[in-house]
């Protein structure tokens, strides 16, 4: 039987909560666990659905990616998205590493060369970074004029500790992204992209992977829920 309005709002507050939670309890389905249905971001069930907008960014700043470039990890998405590509460097501090031409560690960023680069590419990496101002100086520096970073970086994700314990220092806002880049590019020089919903969060959370939402779900854009910022900054 319904409560009328009057008799709800003379109800205390403790009360109603407890019978919104009688009214409409949570329904968890098969998330109501304690560990992710994944524990490699959704990767070995398909595509991680951070990669999913990762790599929707450079499909649509893929004119960008041309001439020097250099890439962290690897030189995957250079040579996916790349055009007229003169030289790709990879930046790795790992010297295990094949792919790796120049072992550096961002966190020293100073070791980069000045002037050097076209473009530079860097996904979900500067988390790993403490000091992350300098770094970002001497990304700039090693930028040709004209140059342009496409960075992305993670609102909400769990820890990753394949750097290290105690290595996964950061999560991101696109407000924090604008002041932060801006403060070393110049405010007009930068251009900041979330992505994202409450949906996709949960999800990527629990390791669901992107072949397991629908188009819908992944193309709503909340920013009150931003759960990946992608970044574009210009060297003038």
């Amino acid at each position: 039987m319904p409560i009328s309005l009057g008799i709800w709002d003379r109800l205390p507050l403790s009360a109603q909560r407890k019978l919104r939670r009688l009214l409409q309890p949570a329904w968890f389905g098969g998330l109501r666990r304690t560990t992710p249905l994944s524990s490699r971001w959704g990767s070995d069930r398909g595509n991680p659905i951070d990669r999913y907008y990762i790599e929707q960014f450079l499909q649509q700043q893929r004119k960008d990616i041309h001439g020097r470039v250099l890439e962290v990890g690897n030189r995957n998405y250079t040579q996916r998205y790349g055009s007229d590509v003169e030289h790709c460097d990879v930046l790795d501090n790992n010297p295990d590493n094949p792919q790796a031409t120049l072992l550096i560690d961002l966190e020293n960023a100073e070791a980069l060369p000045s002037s050097q680069y076209d473009c530079l590419v860097l996904t979900q990496v500067l988390q790993f970074v403490f000091h992350l101002r300098p770094c970002l100086e001497h990304l700039h520096r090693t930028m040709r004029s004209r140059g342009v970073l496409l960075a992305s970086v993670p609102c909400v994700s769990r820890l990753d500790l394949a750097y290290g314990e105690g290595k996964d220092y950061w999560r991101f806002t696109a407000s924090a992204c604008k002041l932060l880049f801006g403060g070393v590019f110049g405010a007009d020089q930068v251009s900041v992209y979330p992505y994202g919903n409450f949906l996709v969060s949960i999800a990527f959370l629990a390791g669901v992977a992107t072949e397991e939402l629908s188009q819908r779900e992944l193309s709503v854009q909340d920013e009150t829920f931003q759960f990946l910022v992608a970044i574009k900054a210009v060297k003038e």
